[in-house]
Formats: C-alpha cells, structure tokens, sequence
C-alpha cells in the first residue's frame, strides 16, 4: 500500500477531473450570479498582473483594489492558471481541478499520518464521490479553494502542536497555510479560530514553542495586512451583508433555536453521501462499544471538526457552503469509522460492500450532477450575441451596458466577464430596482438591455424603468433576441439626436464642496456618485476630475472646490492617506470648520493610523469643539489602546451620533 500511495491518490485525481471536464463539456449552461461574479474576479486580478489582454501591472495598490471585499488569494490563483488555460467559462474551470488536487492530498496525507495509507486513500475517496465537493468541482465558487486551504491549515497546525513537532519550519510552514485560508475567503475563521486559540493556549506552556508562536503571528499578520488595511472598509461592510443582513433577509433560523442546530445535520447526508454516511455512523457505533477517548491525531480531528461545527452553527447565516470546509474532515472521521467496521465483518463481503457502497454512492452522485444538464432550456441564452450588438465594431472600447433583467445565467455579472474575455472593455451594471434610477438613466446611459416578461430577481421598479426608456424617445431598440423561459431582450442605444449626457465630471467638483456642509453633504454626494458608478462601468470620469483639479490648484494652489474634488476622489478611490492630505490642506484654509479634521480622523482612522487620528481630532477639537470630533478623537484613542477613554468613549458616541442626526434633519445648521 505504501508503494501505491501517490499512483493511487493521483489516479483518483485524474478520475475526478476527466469526469468533471466531460460534466463541463455536456453542460454549456452560462455561470450564474455568483459563478460570474468570481470569474469577474479572476479576470480582474489576471490582467492586474499583467497576464491577460486588457490589464497592465499598475501596483500593490491597484492589484489590491480589485479585491474590496474577498480576499485575493483564489483570484490571483485562478487569474494565473485562467492565462494559461484559457478564459471561457470550461477552461477557467481547470483552476478548480488544480485546488481539488490540492485538497486530496492534504486529506491523504493527514489520514496515513493518522493511520496508515489505507486510510488517506479510502478519506481521499470520499472527497471524490461527496455530492457537495462533487458539485463545487465544476461550480466556479471558492468552496473548493477554501477546502484545500483550510486542510492544510488544520493539519500543519495539528503537526506542530504533535509532542515532537515544535519545530521552526513546522511553525512556519503552519503560519503559511493559515494566512493561504484566510487569503482565500473570511469565512476560513469559522473553522481556524478554535484551532488557533488552542495553538495559542498551548504556545505558551513551553518557552521554546512561545518565540515560534510569536513569530508565526507575526508571519500570518504580514501576510494578511496588507489586503485587510487596504480594504478593511469594504471588508468589513461586505462580511456584514453576507452575514447579518443575507440572515435576516432570509429567514435563516439563529442558534437560539433547535431549528437553528438542526439546520446543517439535516443537509449532511446531501452533501457528504448517504453511504459514507450510514457505514460511518454504523462503524462508530462498533467502536463505541470500545470506549476509549480519542488521542493525538484522533483527538486532533475531533477537535477541529466540533469547534468548527461550533462556530458555523453560531453564524447566523445559513449556507449549505458555510460547511464546505468541514466536509474534508469529516470524510477522515468517516473513513476511520468504516475501517473499524471492516475490521469487525468477514473479509469476504466487508470489502465488497465497501466497493458496491463506493459505486452506488457515485452512481447518486453523477445522476444528481447530470439532472441539471437534462433539465436544461431548449436553446441557451443570448448571451454572446447580446454582448457582440453591445461592443460594436471595437470590442476593446471601454463601454457600459445597463442591465435590468436579472437572471441566473444573463445578469450584469455575465455581461460583464463575457464582454470583458479577451481584452474586451464592455461592463454590465444593473439600475432599474428603484425608480429613482429613471432620471439618470434617461439623461445619461447609452446603452439598455431590457426584457420582456419575467424581470428576474429585481423588483417591481423595473418594468416602469423599462418603460421610460421605451417611451422616452431617447433610445431606439437597436436589436432584439427571443429568451429560452419566454419572451424577449431589447437592446436600446441612446439616439444620435437625443440630449447628450452632461458628463459627470462638470458635476463632481459642485457635489464635492457640498462636504463643506459635513454630514448634510454627504447624502447627494454618495447618492449621485452611486448612481454614476453604475452608468460609468469604467469610472472614466475620475480621470478627468483628477485632471481638471491638478490644472486649477496650478492657477491658484487654495481652490477650495478643486481640493475639495481631489479629497473626495480619493475617498472615492480607497487612497485613505493621499485623502487625509488633501483634507489637511482645506483644514488649514477653513481652520473654522470641524468637517476638515472630522473627514481626516475618518480616513486616517481607515488607514490603520489610530494614533495620528486621534490626534488630529483632539487637536481640532481643542481650537473649535464639536461633539463629532470629541467622538472622533475617543474611538481612534481606544481602537489604538488608549482603553481608559473608554468611559469618555460611551457618552461622546452618542452625542456626536445625536449630533450628526440633527444636522441631517437641518441641513440649514452646518452653514
């Protein structure tokens, strides 16, 4: 068995990825919203490197810019194998075979380090037939990237807490995989926060493991913080949507409730298999029977998988996804349990029953995967014929499409990758959810895509979207394509004749001085830039902003309304500290106005200068008090350790929050 360790593992690999490229190969349906959205991801990062038509290597800066709210490991990843291997959809798709051939190993090695090839390879297996890895093979998701690297994390981390295991290259290499995890995606935490607070409890009972445990905190921390300060904003605001506000959209029930601890048991046969499932439990039950608490790398796995299950049950959203890095370790548990009860059976039908239980686990696992390929539409979606009316004769121009229809497999993210392959500079954004998106679109967008009959996912506002622009006599319907559900897409292009769009960098530096008013400024300046966004795909307009305020600082270096601009870009931009000087510069010419210093401890604040903000919130508050600077100046002091302003803290919040509310109900008081 030792012998055929690796052929075996790579000739379960190899199995895997040639049953999942003729899966990807029957199956020519478009990827849906959050499938484009990753390939977006990984087309972004591609050209960022330099790898892909279309993109040049801008900088840290720039490259860290494409990922706000996900970490970029996986993207940088799969932007890398993506240049290699192609950017349509199928062969993207290799990267997930690349990852899945990650993942194997990592369980195979944990199992034969546990006890024995046998069991790695048998744990390896189940990896193979789980329906719910098997589906996330050929999904383009992070789920399969997040298993690999949380594995690996979780075992290196179980071999250097091993007694003989406390090593410098152990520790260095367990800090490496960490940091890979939670590079791939946030929710790496839910099952390596209780690992690594046991790594912490036991680091520093012997002094030789507390200098490597410092030092591999270090390590982890430098390889995390650069993406984590650069988007720690958007991070942070992301987390919360797919958290907090996806649950209570949802419905999803919460651990206060037995529905809550019940929700992820229910789904696990689905996900894990029915007959890895069943054997497991059975062989659990025969080693019961023998009484023994688990030990070393037994009582490893068993710690991993509780606090882990612990911790997603507590998250009070509810995804089948939430449990894909605990899959892995559960096919070890699983594998271990089987063995025990092979161990009790005949050889003669125990071994039999495994394989005919192995192939029937399969056999539900390739049907359940090629239902959706027969249930498939008649004809595919238009896709690329939209996307090629869209281009026009130069599919490199920089354009935006405004998309209202919202369906799974034609949506703005869709738009967006397939007119984006092969250095296309076409972008799918979607307005059309509220009706105050009617008057931008109509003054501004170029080009619409709407839909006749089912709108999707977005709400009642689009058809009275769809049918201003139909009625205004603005656009004229360029082209239209039947749809497989019923109906039909529109494609309307703004007339040659009709009112041309005011470009929005003339109204950006009015919109800018209105920050001047402070928090009264900010609502139109947010709203309309939102609006913008949507309509500028590119955001070309920054550009001509940043240019039209350098050349008016020239003529005169104290232009309020051009600093003003540049600050406010910059915000715009995610540059926290080229905004703080730009704000600093309107400090010292309006020394009278709190809203200055207020925006820089903001920014600075964001940038991790804790310090620096509280003390330039202190300082202006010293010269010309304001309850939201004295709020300012008490959370960047205790969020940079100055915990005795704590009591401050709790009673200049909410006055500063008090004050804030007031002025947005009598914008008149900032003047």
């Amino acid at each position: 068995m030792k012998r055929l360790f690796w052929p075996l593992l790579a000739l379960l690999w190899l199995l895997s990825t040639v049953l999942d490229r003729r899966w990807l190969a029957l199956d020519q349906r478009l990827p849906s919203w959050d499938q484009a959205d990753y390939l977006n991801s990984a087309l972004d990062h591609g050209r960022a490197l330099g790898l892909l038509p279309g993109g040049s290597w801008q900088g840290w800066s720039a490259l860290l810019d494409h990922s706000p709210k996900i970490p970029p490991l996986a993207s940088l990843v799969n932007g890398t194998v993506m240049a290699v291997s192609g950017d349509s959809p199928d062969q993207a798709a290799w990267t997930l075979s690349l990852w899945f051939g990650l993942l194997l190993v990592g369980v195979a090695l944990w199992g034969r380090q546990w006890q024995g090839p046998g069991l790695g390879l048998l744990a390896a297996l189940f990896c193979v037939v789980a329906p719910g890895l098997a589906e996330w093979r050929v999904d383009y998701v992070l789920e399969i990237p997040l298993c690999a690297g949380c594995i690996w994390a979780q075992w290196l981390l179980g071999r250097w807490l091993r007694p003989n295991g406390a090593t410098w290259i152990a520790a260095l290499l367990a800090a490496l995989a960490i940091a890979s995890a939670l590079l791939i995606k946030q929710s790496a935490l839910l099952v390596l926060l209780g690992p690594a607070l046991w790594a912490v409890v036991v680091g520093l009972q012997e002094r030789k493991r507390r200098w490597q445990l410092l030092a591999s905190f270090g390590f982890v921390l430098a390889l995390v913080a650069p993406w984590l300060g650069h988007n720690l904003i958007t991070a942070i605001g992301g987390t919360n949507r797919a958290t907090l506000e996806s649950a209570a959209r949802e419905g999803d029930p919460n651990a206060t409730s037995l529905a809550g601890w019940l929700w992820y048991p229910k789904r696990l046969s689905g996900l894990i298999g029915q007959i890895p499932l069943i054997g497991g439990l059975a062989g659990a039950v025969v080693a019961a029977r023998r009484p023994s608490w688990p030990r070393g790398d037994g009582a490893w796995l068993w710690f991993v998988v509780l606090s882990g299950w612990l911790l997603t049950t507590l998250s009070p959203n509810k995804d089948p996804r939430y449990l894909a890095p605990l899959l892995p370790l559960l096919a070890l548990l699983l594998a271990r349990t089987w063995l025990v009860l092979l161990a009790v059976m005949p050889k003669s039908w125990g071994q039999p029953l495994l394989g005919v239980g192995l192939l029937v686990s399969a056999w539900g696992t390739v049907q359940t995967r090629f239902q959706g390929i027969l249930w498939a539409p008649v004809f595919p979606q238009p896709i690329e014929q939209i996307v090629d009316a869209a281009q026009g004769a130069d599919p490199s121009t920089a354009r935006t499409l405004i998309v209202v229809p919202s369906r799974p497999q034609l949506n703005q993210h869709s738009i967006s990758f397939l007119g984006r392959r092969g250095g296309g500079g076409l972008v799918g954004r979607q307005l059309g959810s509220s009706s105050a998106d009617i008057q931008p679109a109509l003054k501004q967008a170029k080009q619409v895509l709407l839909a006749t009959g089912d709108q999707g996912s977005v709400r009642r506002s689009a058809e009275q979207f769809s049918q201003a622009i139909r009625s205004s006599g603005s656009f004229a319907l360029q082209q239209q394509w039947p749809r497989p559900e019923g109906g039909t897409y529109e494609l309307w292009a703004r007339r040659p004749e009709a009112s041309q769009p005011v470009p929005f960098e003339q109204r950006f530096p009015q919109l800018a001085a209105g920050l001047a008013l402070g928090p009264a400024g900010l609502d139109p300046v947010f709203a309309a830039v939102g609006v913008e966004h949507q309509l500028d795909g590119h955001r070309l307009y920054q550009q001509r902003v940043e240019q039209q305020a350098t050349a008016a600082l020239a003529a005169d270096p104290n232009d309020r309304q051009a600093l003003w601009s540049l600050a406010l870009l910059k915000v715009l931009q995610n540059r926290p500290l080229e905004a703080d000087h730009w704000f600093e510069r309107l400090q010292k010419l309006e020394p009278k106005s709190p809203w200055p210093a207020a925006y820089r401890a903001v920014v600075l604040t964001a940038a991790g200068r804790l310090w620096q903000a509280r003390a330039v919130a202190d300082q202006a508050q010293g010269l010309n008090p304001s309850p939201v600077l004295e709020g300012l100046g008490d959370l960047s002091g205790v969020l940079g350790g100055q915990l005795w302003r704590l009591p401050a803290a709790s009673r200049s919040l909410p006055a500063a929050t008090q004050a804030v509310e007031q002025q947005l109900k009598t914008p008149e008081s900032a003047r």
